[in-house]
């Protein structure tokens, strides 16, 4: 089977998480998978280009030091605004998912057995929504040619 262009970063500090949604996503899809236990190693690697990043809110689990997960999605967006992130939490609380949106958070998912569908529904809607802007700018591009 070929990979699709798509690709997916995975950021979470929680190993068997981590694993759990990439083994998912790797059954489930074609996307292009790559997991990172930190913010920084993430950050590291934007240079690849991913269509879509999902963040885990906190990862301070491997490194006490590490930045968190809303200091990442700064960095991500002050890099490039237009890579969709999606935060992730065990926290259901509307103030995280608030504090998410208000750093320009694509959307935010609560961990629990039904994450990985509402996840991949996200990266779905995302690929849609992207879609749709290509064509609109293809078509504006050509009306004003």
């Amino acid at each position: 089977m070929t990979k699709t262009n798509i690709k997916l970063f995975l950021v979470d500090d929680d190993a068997v998480f981590l694993k759990m949604l990439e083994m998912q996503f790797n059954q489930h899809t074609d996307y292009l998978i790559r997991t990172f236990a930190t913010g920084e190693s993430c950050i590291d690697h934007l240079s690849e280009k991913p269509d879509l990043i999902i963040l885990d809110y906190h990862l301070s689990g491997v490194d006490q030091s590490a930045i968190n997960g809303i200091q990442t999605l700064d960095v991500i967006m002050a890099i490039n605004p237009s890579t969709a992130v999606v935060m992730l939490s065990s926290q259901d609380k509307i103030e995280v998912a608030v504090d998410c949106m208000h750093h320009r958070a694509f959307d935010y998912v609560v961990k629990s057995e039904t994450a990985f569908h509402r996840l991949q529904r996200n990266v779905m809607s995302y690929l849609h929504n992207r879609r749709i802007e290509n064509e609109l700018s293809w078509y504006v591009a050509k009306m004003q040619a």
